[in-house]
């Protein structure tokens, strides 16, 4: 079995306001940072404590890294993640190979988020927590693989595609449940593109309401000093924050 190197802090605090800022990321357990497409464990520990319990059925359509499988382990939560990468389900795995103090059941298999999801039943899961692509902003996989949302350039054509994902978090999440998806903004012919209130805009649709829009601050981007530049130079703004929506289903 994989050695534990660190364990969770032990002055762990929820946040409490609607900002939340990371400046330096823990990796205890097998949590570590070299995955692009990695949400910190700092995000993910805060979304299932505040909004699951213990033996709690977690869902999480888009597994892309290993965070919140890792989470869900070390914190008692059972776990349905599914994804379109190979690569990224059978390294999620392989971090999943440690000890931990509880039992809990975690599923990683193949499935295109988009699609009903035949083993979960109607409204069978008591929180759902994803970090969807940012459209063809960083590349998740390779070009063939039709699935990934990774691939497509249009915001239109992904805010159609990310609204059939929602309807299926609609489905299998219980009444007074909650919803959590972490999505950041773009630009586009120097103008800014809302992506994120696009996205809410999808999930609003299909009749979850909105509990929650925080605000997560960006931390060690890549080029950083060679973007400040080109701020400076071509007079834009950095885009330095996420939204981390919490939906609820009524």
């Amino acid at each position: 079995m994989t050695k534990i190197l660190k364990s969770p802090p032990e002055n762990f605090e929820l946040e409490c306001s609607t900002v939340w800022s990371f400046p330096r990321r823990w990796n205890w357990a097998t949590h570590n940072s070299k995955y692009r497409w990695n949400w910190s464990p700092e995000v993910v520990r805060n979304l299932i404590l505040r909004y699951s319990k213990e033996w709690d059925f977690l869902f999480d359509p888009m597994i892309w890294g290993w965070t919140t499988a890792i989470e869900c382990k070390l914190l008692n939560r059972n776990l349905f993640a599914y994804d379109v990468n190979p690569n990224s389900i059978e390294l999620t795995k392989q971090l999943l190979n440690f000890n931990s103090d509880f039992n809990s059941k975690v599923e990683i298999n193949y499935s295109d988020a988009r699609e009903k999801h035949g083993d979960l039943k109607d409204e069978s899961i008591d929180f759902i927590l994803t970090h969807p692509p940012y459209v063809d902003i960083i590349k998740y996989s390779d070009w063939k693989i039709k699935e990934d949302l990774s691939n497509i350039h249009s915001l239109d054509e992904f805010c159609d595609e990310i609204e059939k994902v929602a309807k299926e978090c609609f489905r299998v999440l219980k009444k007074d449940k909650y919803c959590a998806i972490l999505i950041w903004d773009t630009r586009r012919n120097k103008l800014y593109q809302p992506l994120a209130f696009k996205v809410m805009e999808r999930f609003l649709k299909v009749w979850f309401v909105l509990k929650e829009d925080i605000i997560k601050e960006q931390h060690n981007c890549k080029a950083t000093w060679f973007w400040v530049n080109k701020s400076k130079d071509a007079n834009f703004l950095l885009i330095m924050h996420e939204h981390l929506f919490i939906f609820k289903k009524v």
